[in-house]
């Protein structure tokens, strides 16, 4: 049995996530993912997890995305927008992208690019149209509706 550090146990415990044996499959609010908890929680502090944990476990259909590519790319736009506190535009935005088909569609370049990156850089094009300078701009040249 490994051992789960104390504050990761706690913090899953505040966010209603259930930490399962990793032989297990998760099914959505569990996670085997403990160790990359830890290692986010080491490089980036309580708070920044804490954002990583309410912006997938608060918002629709993503409380199954607590693997280690989502928790990764979770942190990595917390950390792309500078997030001192999750609002209610940031959470809008993830209510509304359906993340864990983009994951899915990632799968198809596991082995070529790391799935971290290729959601990243999926889920970076939503924040950066809704969030970006001159995102209440239309782009005539872009066939895609605004997220």
């Amino acid at each position: 049995m490994r051992t789960i550090p104390a504050h990761i146990e706690a913090l899953c415990r505040e966010f209603g996530i259930e930490i399962i044996d990793r032989h297990r499959y998760p099914v959505p609010g569990q996670t085997r993912a403990v160790e990359t908890m830890a290692r986010i929680y080491r490089r980036h502090g309580e708070t920044h997890l804490r954002m990583v944990l309410l912006t997938l476990m608060e918002t629709a259909n993503n409380r199954a995305l607590l693997d280690e590519v989502a928790l990764w790319m979770t942190s990595d736009m917390v950390r792309f927008r500078g997030l001192e506190n999750i609002d209610s535009e940031w959470l809008e935005l993830w209510d509304r992208t359906p993340v864990g088909q983009l994951q899915f569609i990632c799968q198809e370049l596991s082995g070529i690019v790391p799935q971290r990156y290729a959601l990243g850089g999926m889920m970076f094009e939503r924040v950066w149209r809704r969030f970006d300078k001159n995102a209440d701009q239309l782009d005539l040249l872009d066939d895609r509706r605004r997220a």
